[in-house]
């Protein structure tokens, strides 16, 4: 325990965050009742089942369940916010994730930001609504593996953020530009969820010897989620992203000096796998899919995963100076 002067207040960092929420909650609102948000581009899917499985209505959230069920995000976020916060008040830090601290303020921040971005996707049907989600989802998946090089590259806090911003604004303006591959067949929030898990394993049993191996943890990752590498190695060309699982071990130089107490990330990562199942099914092709119900299998993968960065930032909070 030891003292966290320098910290932001909790007298502004909290209600900053809750009349931000609110601000874009009554923001959406009106501009869906004047015609902005919701314009012409989705009228004409009006009435047909979205590739989400709900049923396109014409109210000013096009999926209403599936937009709604983000508050889902908003809600962990802002917990995430009270915690830090009296982590502060109680003037004691364990940890990077202890007090209002930069790195805790951007995760929270981030998952904060997953709602209105898969919001304004699920309620506007629009392509800048699209790109505004998908936006969100990399900002946040950016966050602990990004976390965990700078932990083992022995980077600054400047330069941790030097770097993550650097990679969202060129990521969203090539978004913006060449669509969802960036024109070059490269699913970010993909491989992050593959550089994360290989970064976290090389935390875990950081060795030299295993610096060299430990991108083949991505193949493991990549079959998980449907790629496997046979198809891999059968189509290099379409899958050269592979090249970049190695990212964290030519990065991480050093052991890290800090450990964590891994129940809560199984528990998360189990929550995002079971999610992910659901998520699977939640299309109109599933005999699961019933448009008209209030309970949308994609709505639950918003509540689960929602959950899962609530498990993800427990974790974090978890470590601890290693002792050697």
């Amino acid at each position: 325990m030891f003292p966290t002067k320098n910290l932001i207040s909790p007298q502004i960092v909290l209600p900053t965050a809750v009349v931000a929420s609110l601000g874009f909650l009554v923001a959406y609102v009106l501009l869906g009742l004047l015609g902005i948000t919701v314009s012409g581009e989705s009228e004409e899917a009006i009435g047909y089942a979205s590739r989400w499985c709900e049923r396109i209505s014409d109210s000013i959230f096009r999926e209403p369940v599936n937009a709604l069920s983000n508050l889902g995000f908003i809600v962990s976020g802002l917990l995430m916010i009270v915690v830090l916060s009296r982590d502060a008040q109680k003037n004691y830090r364990l940890n990077q994730f202890h007090g209002l601290t930069p790195l805790a303020i951007l995760y929270a921040g981030a998952t904060i930001f997953l709602g209105p971005g898969s919001m304004l996707m699920h309620g506007t049907h629009t392509s800048w609504g699209g790109w505004v989600d998908n936006l969100s989802m990399v900002m946040y998946i950016l966050i602990p593996w990004l976390i965990n090089i700078k932990e083992m590259g022995q980077w600054t806090l400047r330069r941790f953020f030097t770097i993550y911003t650097v990679i969202v604004l060129v990521y969203a303006i090539v978004r913006w530009f060449f669509g969802s591959r960036l024109g070059i067949n490269l699913d970010m929030f993909g491989l992050s969820i593959g550089l994360w898990v290989i970064s976290e394993v090389l935390f875990r049993f950081w060795s030299q010897k295993f610096r060299f191996i430990a991108g083949f943890i991505g193949f493991g990752v990549a079959a998980v989620f449907g790629i496997m590498p046979s198809e891999i190695f059968s189509d290099i060309g379409k899958y050269w992203w592979v090249i970049l699982f190695w990212i964290p071990c030519i990065l991480s130089t050093s052991a890290p000096t800090k450990k964590r107490n891994y129940n809560w990330f199984l528990a998360g990562m189990t929550t995002y796998l079971l999610a992910f199942v659901i998520w699977l099914q939640g299309n109109p092709n599933s005999p699961y899919c019933n448009p008209d119900s209030l309970i949308q299998l994609h709505g639950i993968w918003h509540l689960m995963t929602a959950f899962s960065t609530w498990c993800f930032f427990k974790f974090l909070r978890s470590e601890r100076d290693l002792m050697i």
